[in-house]
């Protein structure tokens, strides 16, 4: 997406997060808040508007909570993880409100509640979105020439709102996803980001994430 990349240029590259025999790496919104409400391994960035994004407590945890009013804002943490040793990733997400008319495959109606990025090394970039409109599995390139050189890949992965209010758990394998949308095996992932848009759409969005977790298989995803 246009709007991606003030954030995902500046991710550090640092090495991998060493292989061990833990079956998970989870990433969540656990230790102390900084004066913005939100954990210091999370940079947050706005792009329009102005971001409403805290901690909320849920069953023991630090939940996220983004509310999205005619804005767009993101918050990104450096994680580098090498996708040979941990392929899958799943994450829990709940959107209260989604953007009425916002749909991946329309400029000007570009928004969403809630997108997952994942940027690799070479400048490449997976975003799993839940839209409102374009249908599940509707893939959009919205990669960014030069001088940026960005090459981005969105995957709806989730939409229209008749889960909103759930919690929904999604698992992608991103070596394959990877390999299906860039044609060849993944180099080091560098970071996450969590997204919403409203901007274009003028409206209000609102949703939950929960943890973020990479793994060695399916079966250690298993809640």
């Amino acid at each position: 997406m246009k709007r991606l990349y003030p954030l995902i240029i500046v991710f550090l590259l640092v090495g991998y997060v060493k292989a061990s025999d833990a079956p998970t790496l989870a990433v969540g919104f656990d230790g102390a808040l900084e004066k913005n409400g939100l954990p210091a391994s999370w940079k947050l960035s706005v792009r329009a508007g102005t971001a409403d994004a805290g901690i909320a407590p849920e069953n023991n945890r630090q939940i996220l909570h983004i509310k999205c009013r005619e804005a767009s804002f993101s918050l990104e943490r450096t994680l580098p993880v090498d996708p040979a040793d941990y392929p899958y990733i799943s994450w829990t997400w709940k959107a209260v409100r989604l953007p009425l008319l916002g749909d991946v495959r329309q400029k000007g109606h570009n928004d969403q509640a809630l997108q997952l990025l994942v940027a690799f090394e070479n400048r490449r970039v997976l975003s799993y979105v839940w839209d409102s409109n374009a249908p599940e599995g509707a893939v959009v390139d919205e990669s960014i020439g030069w001088p940026v050189n960005l090459a981005i890949k969105v995957i709806v992965v989730k939409s229209g709102g008749a889960d909103t209010g759930k919690w929904i758990t999604l698992k992608r394998n991103i070596c394959e996803d990877y390999r299906a949308f860039f044609n060849g095996p993944p180099p080091g992932v560098q970071g996450v980001r969590i997204q919403s848009n409203t901007q274009y759409t003028r409206d209000t969005a609102e949703g939950y994430v929960w943890d973020i977790v990479f793994s060695r298989s399916l079966q250690a995803l298993a809640r």
